[in-house]
């Protein structure tokens, strides 16, 4: 499977998947870490992917998202977008509601 199947299949697999530098219990940027205090922040049930433990994945992701930097979250195989936009959404609200709608039975967990 070349790395363009893995990361569909990893993004079919999980409705709400959070390419990270690190790991949830450890991220390795401010970026990543912060992306992850805000969905845990609205309960959202996400799927983490640690891009530093594998090099082909790390240097293909920006390609198969045309966005540059990490973290890079997605909902049903779209990318939402990084940090930035991951804090946009919690502002807004919105970010609340995909959590909801992601969780098993559709309440957050």
């Amino acid at each position: 499977m070349d790395v363009n199947e893995r990361i569909k299949a990893l993004l079919d697999a999980h409705p709400l998947v959070l390419f990270m530098k690190g790991t949830p219990q450890y991220p390795m940027c401010g970026y990543s870490s912060r992306a992850v205090q805000v969905l845990r922040e609205v309960a959202a049930p996400f799927h983490a992917i640690n891009i530093l433990e594998d090099p082909e994945l790390r240097a293909a992701l920006p390609r198969y998202a045309n966005w540059p930097t990490f973290p890079q979250l997605f909902l049903h195989g779209e990318l939402l977008g990084g940090c930035d936009i991951v804090l946009e959404l919690k502002a807004s609200g919105e970010l609340l509601r995909l959590a909801q709608e992601t969780a098993p039975h559709g309440t957050a967990a």
